[in-house]
């Protein structure tokens, strides 16, 4: 408890900045690789390799690897995550701007919050939570839209449109890791998810015949460094820094993140990518923040009990 109450500021600080500009940039890493990487193989790359470190980090340190059961969540799991919500995510960079798909990915906690209400009535819709909703809605929107003339072309509608899936299914996954059989262990669980991503993730490379347009020797410096830069700095340092805040931190600090990396995101995009920054990228980008830190700050109202009630409470 000394120990605890003494820890260095720095260590701190630095891992705040980790997850806040590594995980910030990673997006524009992702731009760059699926130039020239198809998106469902480098994603592959990233997380097999990451998750094989991660997992056999914990395995050499003794832990014990997942029962049959674990197992099975792990792999699900691994399915929405990585397949659904990764794999699209790189699918729709090579159509979306990095910000822009930074920002769209920031509505995962409206989603969540969605999920809670509707499905698990695990929270109760308040007018402050409905208005959050409709805002960070309605920042989509603004990015999405053909009529509004607020400089700027609209975002690619299919791309958009997987972002959103990918951001429905992490939802879905934050959700569902609550009440599946994990490992107790947080660095195990996620490196066996990240390995079986990986694997998962080559063989959906493998059926949409994305071996065939890959030509290693034709791959670009820039291109490999960031995947490496994925790889290293993204998951293994950034995931590092996060299960370590998560253990010294209370949760809505750490959650920060969620509204500081579109921002980063968004900045980085338009100095080193060249990106755009005009009024609807502002104005769409400044809402989704607005409805992430109304949601993440908002405390949990659960519904009143009801005979309907499931009797598990």
């Amino acid at each position: 408890m000394e120990a605890e109450t003494h820890r260095p500021a720095w260590k701190t600080l630095s891992a705040f900045a980790i997850i806040y500009f590594i995980w910030g940039s990673a997006f524009l890493a992702i731009r760059v690789g699926v130039h020239e990487v198809p998106p469902f193989l480098l994603a592959a790359m990233r997380f097999s390799i990451a998750g094989l470190a991660l997992y056999g980090w914990t395995i050499a340190r003794g832990e014990r690897s997942p029962n049959r059961r674990q197992w099975m969540s792990v792999s699900f799991l691994a399915l929405l995550i990585f397949v659904l919500d990764y794999g699209l995510l790189f699918w729709a960079q090579q159509r979306v701007p990095s910000g822009i798909a930074a920002v769209m990915m920031a509505t995962i906690p409206a989603f969540m919050a969605l999920s809670e209400i509707l499905f698990l009535r695990t929270q109760r819709l308040t007018v402050r939570l409905a208005l959050a909703l409709l805002i960070g809605l309605g920042g989509v929107a603004l990015l999405m839209s053909h009529s509004l003339n607020l400089g700027g072309a609209p975002i690619d509608t299919a791309g958009a449109v997987a972002l959103i899936l990918a951001s429905i299914s992490w939802s879905i996954a934050s959700v569902l890791t609550r009440k599946l059989p994990l490992p107790s262990s947080k660095v195990m669980s996620s490196g066996a998810q990240m390995l079986v991503g990986g694997v998962l993730l080559a063989l959906t490379a493998a059926a949409l015949g994305e071996f065939r347009d890959f030509h290693p020797w034709a791959i670009s410096r820039g291109a490999w460094l960031s995947l490496l830069y994925l790889i290293v700095a993204g998951s293994i340092i950034g995931f590092t820094a996060y299960v370590w805040l998560i253990h010294h931190e209370s949760p809505t600090k750490v959650g920060t993140y969620a509204y500081v990396n579109p921002v980063v995101a968004v900045v980085l995009g338009y100095f080193l990518a060249g990106e755009r920054l005009d009024m609807r990228t502002i104005l769409g980008t400044l809402s989704v923040l607005i409805s992430v830190i109304v949601i993440t700050t908002t405390r949990v109202k659960r519904p009143v009990p009801t005979l309907a009630a499931e009797e598990t409470g």
